[in-house]
């Protein structure tokens, strides 16, 4: 279990973590943005929060990373072929072909191998935080509306502007509603992971396929056969274990914040300290 084959697999690991540490963030980014659009008095933005939330919601997570994956690289492809190739005077679409100038290509064909997987990573993370953002903004639009309507007019009352209820009432206020949601939204995405595979990276559950399968090369390579059963239950405990720690972590998170909150769980909190 010590050969470069296996280090592979031990690496992949951390990717599935650093996805996870980048996404998540970025997710609540577009969640935060979409919500907040969605809740906008300018009629043009209201569509676009809503507009976003419904049509990644309604998609099919598999059927959005490989279509958009694809849509997305070859737009920029596109893009830097208009640029940097201002006299191509081929058709860029030639049947099912999508055929771009040489140095419009991303990343350049002549790049380290480093870069590519850059490239496939960032594009992953780009693409699992449009995804888990439109859910994340649904959460987000909810929790929002739930805020007291009460404590917004009260604070309207006292000479607060728009920017400032926001910031010190309605933001505070709402993470108490929100957290069961994005809690629930957390776990999706670290069972989502996998699906870096369909991406082209080569995560855990690629490496877990490829040594545990029976292989012919090198005994120093695949010094095993068909070991298929004990790596993916290996990827069992490890999914479990994380999800277990996230609860964990989440309950602790979630305690914290109802604390003195006229909420269920503020409610049974003062209840146990009487």
């Amino acid at each position: 279990m010590t050969t470069g084959k296996h280090m592979s697999l031990y690496w992949s690991l951390g990717t599935v973590l650093l996805l996870l540490a980048i996404t998540a963030p970025t997710a609540l980014a577009f969640g935060f943005g979409g919500a907040t659009a969605a809740r906008s008095q300018i009629p043009p933005l209201r569509w676009f929060g809503k507009t976003y939330m419904a049509i990644v919601r309604g998609v099919p997570d598999i059927a959005f990373f490989l279509f958009f994956v694809i849509a997305l690289d070859q737009g920029f492809e596109y893009l830097r072929h208009k640029v940097l190739c201002p006299d191509w005077d081929q058709p860029i679409r030639q049947g099912n072909d999508f055929i771009v100038c040489t140095i419009a290509k991303l990343p350049l064909g002549n790049a380290p191998q480093w870069v590519h997987e850059v490239y496939g990573f960032a594009l992953a993370v780009l693409t699992f935080a449009i995804v888990f953002g439109a859910f994340a903004a649904n959460v987000l639009f909810g929790a929002m509306r739930a805020v007291p309507k009460a404590q917004l007019e009260t604070a309207e009352a006292y000479g607060m502007t728009q920017r400032q209820i926001n910031r010190r009432v309605l933001i505070p206020q709402m993470w108490v509603y929100a957290l069961p949601g994005l809690s629930n939204l957390w776990m999706v995405l670290i069972k989502a992971t996998p699906l870096l595979f369909l991406l082209g990276v080569e995560d855990i559950v690629y490496w877990s396929r490829e040594l545990g399968g029976t292989k012919t090369p090198q005994f120093t390579e695949y010094p095993h056969g068909d070991w298929r059963m004990w790596y993916f239950a290996g990827l069992l405990v490890f999914y479990l274990c994380f999800t277990k720690v996230s609860e964990v972590v989440l309950a602790r998170i979630m305690a914290r914040l109802t604390r003195g909150q006229a909420t269920a769980a503020g409610e049974a909190q003062r209840k146990a300290i009487a």
